[in-house]
């Protein structure tokens, strides 16, 4: 594991510590009890229910890991104390992609934020790291698996 900080803001760390006691003191609470429902049922080698619960509550812990250094490596970032004229955490991005000419916005955020489905994007992914530190007018070369992504900074603004 790193040591390495992850900024993010006091929001997406209260996310990230709700997420974690939910799974923490209901979720796994459950799946124990299923565990211990199916290892009742008899021969554990043959036993579905077992393995599946089993896994459920490996997998289940896995996550709970992962939020729990997550956390513990956080660093609370203040948007508002953030540069204005350049792309950081909590900036909302207008960008022009440069192959298809069409018009895209990005709210960059960091952990327990993220929803790609509403393009806020976590400061780890590749086009957050490609646009950070740019000014309006400059333009992002971003390596992704399909080629070079070119995107025009058209505008930086702060807040949804």
């Amino acid at each position: 594991m790193s040591n390495e900080r992850i900024p993010m803001t006091r929001e997406g760390y209260e996310k990230l510590k709700k997420e974690m006691t939910q799974m923490r003191d209901i979720d796994m609470i459950e799946v124990t009890k299923r565990v211990a429902t199916a290892r009742e049922m008899g021969d554990l080698s043959e036993n579905a229910e077992y393995h599946a619960a089993r896994e459920d509550q490996g997998m289940l812990q896995a996550r709970i890991n992962l939020i729990s250094e997550k956390l513990s490596r956080a660093e609370i970032i203040d948007p508002t104390k953030l540069p204005r004229d350049i792309v950081v955490l909590g900036s909302k991005v207008v960008v022009k992609d440069l192959d298809s000419k069409d018009d895209e916005t990005f709210l960059i955020v960091g952990p327990g934020e993220d929803d790609p489905d509403e393009n806020k994007i976590l400061t780890s992914s590749p086009i957050a790291q490609g646009l950070m530190g740019k000014k309006k007018g400059e333009v992002a070369e971003i390596e992704a698996p399909r080629g070079v992504m070119r995107f025009k900074i058209l505008e930086i603004s702060f807040g949804e």
